[in-house]
């Protein structure tokens, strides 16, 4: 563990690739707790992909989607829609979807476009090289499709979490509103750091919409955005370890003096 002041809670993130907070290269290791600041919850942050079975407190569920309504909205419209699954549904809703994903392990389609058809470069390129990794942390070679689409059909367990939420918006609005759901995510999953908690966003979920959506007995005016998978992470598994690459400052970032 590193040292922090005697006042904040201890904080060891996975963060290889990335400087810390004060720009000094984080090589510590394999244990994550509580992110006792905003800077260390963005760069401890991360697609989480495997949950220990402990539970989370229904409280501290309720409590991190209530802070999280304080993201920011355009107009204050607010067009999020959160809907969250744990304990009796959560099992419900798993063993509904179990014998759809064994005939169907990648889903029936999404309403959008998850990523843009003929995505260009550098796009395309950091799409793969990620995908890469990912496979790579877990020894799956590139020509191993089956077990790869196992590891992707994890997706649709939450990768075991113990709490899964979905995002829903109305069909009227527009990409300004998906824009606030999106801080909306961001918000609730910085502030899960902040209490310990590990999350992964899952568009992958937008290709069972019909079927979340029927669950869920929403509205045909909402649209499916996406998931997400709420736990604390099981640091001793190897594809936890994965950090995806970030651009250098420079290759992103124009100063105008």
């Amino acid at each position: 563990m590193g040292h922090t002041d005697e006042r904040m809670p201890v904080f060891d993130p996975v963060y290889p690739m990335v400087e810390n907070a004060v720009g000094k290269p984080n090589t510590r290791g394999a244990h994550m707790s509580i992110a006792a600041t905003v800077s260390q919850a963005v760069l401890s942050r991360h697609s989480c992909r495997s949950f220990s079975d402990r539970p989370v407190n229904r409280e501290t569920v309720r409590d991190l989607v209530e802070a999280a309504r304080y993201a920011p909205s355009g107009g204050n419209l607010q067009p999020w829609i959160v809907h969250v699954l744990s304990g009796d549904s959560l099992a419900r809703f798993r063993r509904i979807m179990a014998p759809k994903i064994e005939t169907a392990p990648l889903g029936g389609g999404s309403e959008y476009h998850v990523y843009p058809p003929n995505l260009k470069e550098p796009y395309r390129t950091r799409r793969f090289k990620v995908g890469e990794d990912l496979y790579g942390h877990i020894g799956v070679a590139r020509e191993n499709k089956a077990a790869r689409v196992r590891q992707f059909a994890r997706n649709f367990d939450f990768f075991g979490a113990p709490v899964g939420m979905f995002f829903l918006l109305d069909r009227s609005m527009g990409p300004p509103q998906w824009s606030d759901l999106g801080m909306f995510i961001q918000t609730l999953m910085l502030l899960a750091r902040e209490q310990g908690l590990e999350t992964c966003p899952q568009e992958a979920w937008s290709a069972w919409h019909k079927e979340v959506t029927e669950f869920l007995d929403v509205s045909p005016e909402l649209m499916l955005f996406c998931g997400l998978a709420l736990g604390y992470g099981d640091y001793a598994a190897p594809i936890n370890r994965l950090r995806s690459e970030r651009m250098a400052l420079t290759e992103f970032a124009h100063f105008h003096d």
